[in-house]
């Protein structure tokens, strides 16, 4: 079941930049990729370090600890050491609220 929840506005996270934001207990990275907004958990799946801090580029986040890379439609590991996915989140735009949906 869907639960979509405000959690920023467009202007918080510029172009090829990220924003993490807390949904209860759930850490999100908000990333703005040419334009298009991703959600996903804010965590590289190899040491827990947060995406947050990561670059964007071309589609992907790479976490600054260790050089994984994440693809931000799917959350798929593209780099080692990372050899499992990240939690992708649906993600809406009400005028400029960003919504993500943690349901």
């Amino acid at each position: 079941m869907s639960r979509f929840v405000t959690v920023a506005r467009l202007e918080d996270v510029g172009e090829n930049n990220t924003k993490g934001v807390m949904i209860d207990d759930l850490a999100i990275v908000l990333v703005n990729s040419g334009g298009e907004i991703h959600a996903l958990e804010n965590r590289c799946s190899h040491e827990e370090f947060p995406l947050s801090e990561g670059e964007v580029a071309a589609g992907e986040i790479t976490c600054t600890l260790h050089g994984a890379r994440f693809d931000l439609a799917t959350g798929a590991a593209r780099a080692l050491p990372a050899i499992m996915a990240v939690r992708r989140f649906d993600v809406r735009l009400d005028g400029d609220e960003i919504q993500v949906d943690v349901g």
